[in-house]
């Protein structure tokens, strides 16, 4: 009895603390669209004015969002980060926008993904380099990307369509679209070529497909399922 109350209880908290349009608490976004949700707890977050998210976002739980170096500054009147419709941000993400930082619509993100606009500078071999002012470089990620766990976006990568960036990888630079990136640096290891498909040609079997008879209010039905209470 004891355990199925703490977990009720913790089902309740997580969603009382959950961040969305209709809900957004004390945060106040330049744009919250419909369907996002903000898991609780959230991470750090601030510069929600210059902060714009868009519809059927998934933000789990721990992940940052932040808005010019530090709390209260005037970013000016355009938006610093900007998040597209359906974009997916896995648990203890952190997205750093000290400029801007774009990351297009339908691009999922594994647990811990770093995606940051700003590094550290080491010019002055006599200064302690986190005292030295750090370099900016804004950030675009392209709409449909898929980055997994662990991987870091750095300052001025330009990401375009489609591309897959694998696990633990440490991008920079500019990724065409349809470009698989592996490594530290990443380098481009698979590429989509029209008339020949990806080369290397992929080893893994295809994806199953949507099973007949599923209709298309089923799997938005999907968008909105509590996991806690399956």
């Amino acid at each position: 009895m004891v355990a199925h109350a703490l977990q009720g209880g913790r089902r309740w908290v997580q969603q009382a603390g959950a961040v969305t349009a209709e809900h957004p608490g004390k945060l106040r976004f330049r744009r919250l669209g419909a369907g996002t949700r903000l898991a609780f707890p959230q991470g750090t977050v601030f510069g929600e004015p210059w902060i714009e998210i868009g519809e059927h976002c998934i933000i789990a739980e721990q992940v940052t969002l932040t808005a010019g170096m530090l709390p209260g500054l005037d970013l000016g009147p355009a938006p610093i980060l900007t998040l597209g419709d359906g974009v997916v941000l896995g648990r203890g993400s952190h997205v750093i926008a000290d400029t801007t930082v774009t990351i297009g619509s339908d691009t999922y993100c594994g647990p811990y993904v770093y995606i940051t606009s700003t590094n550290h500078s080491y010019d002055d071999p006599h200064e302690p380099v986190g005292r030295q002012w750090p370099r900016s470089e804004p950030v675009e990620i392209g709409p449909g990307c898929w980055v997994g766990t662990g991987a870091v976006i750095l300052p001025g990568a330009r990401l375009g369509r489609n591309v897959v960036v694998a696990a633990g990888a440490v991008v920079r630079g500019e990724v065409p679209d349809h470009s698989v990136v592996a490594g530290a640096p990443a380098r481009i290891v698979r590429s989509w070529d029209p008339e020949k498909g990806w080369q290397p040609p992929l080893r893994t079997p295809p994806p199953v497909p949507i099973p007949d008879g599923v209709t298309s209010e089923q799997l938005a039905a999907l968008a909105e399922w509590d996991l806690a209470e399956s």
